[in-house]
C-alpha cells in the first residue's frame, strides 16, 4: 500500500499509517525498513546498500535488520512465492482494532 500512495516515501507514510496501532519498536522498524531493505538492491541502483549502518547501534537496530532478512530481502527474489492478500486480513484487522498510542484516545483505554 505504501509504494502505491508514496512510491519516493512509502516507510515515512507506512509508519504514519501504524503509529497509533503499534509498539515503539515496531513504528522505528517500519519507519526505518526503506533504508534497511536497500542492503538488498541499493547496490543495483548506485545507492550505498549499508546505508542502514548509520543506525547501528539505536536500540531497535537488530530487530529492523531481522524483520527485513526474513521479508523484505526473500521479496527481492522473483521466484519467491508469497501468500495471497487474504490471507493477511485477519492479522490486518486485528492490528488495526486495537490502539496503543493516540491523542484521541484515553491512556487508560488504550
Amino acid at each position: 500500500m505504501g509504494d502505491i500512495l508514496a512510491p519516493r516515501n512509502h516507510a515515512d507514510m507506512a509508519a504514519a499509517l501504524l503509529k497509533p496501532f503499534v509498539s515503539e519498536q515496531n513504528h522505528w522498524m517500519v519507519e526505518k525498513h526503506g533504508i534497511f531493505q536497500g542492503y538488498y538492491f541499493f547496490h543495483h541502483i548506485g545507492l550505498d546498500r549499508n546505508m542502514r549502518e548509520q543506525f547501528r547501534g539505536q536500540p531497535w537496530f537488530d530487530h529492523t535488520e531481522e524483520f527485513c532478512a526474513k521479508y523484505d530481502g526473500p521479496a527481492f527474489n522473483p521466484n519467491y512465492k508469497s501468500a495471497p492478500l487474504k490471507e493477511f486480513e485477519p492479522l490486518v484487522r486485528s492490528v488495526f482494532s486495537r490502539v496503543k498510542n493516540s491523542i484521541y484516545v484515553p491512556k487508560d483505554k488504550t
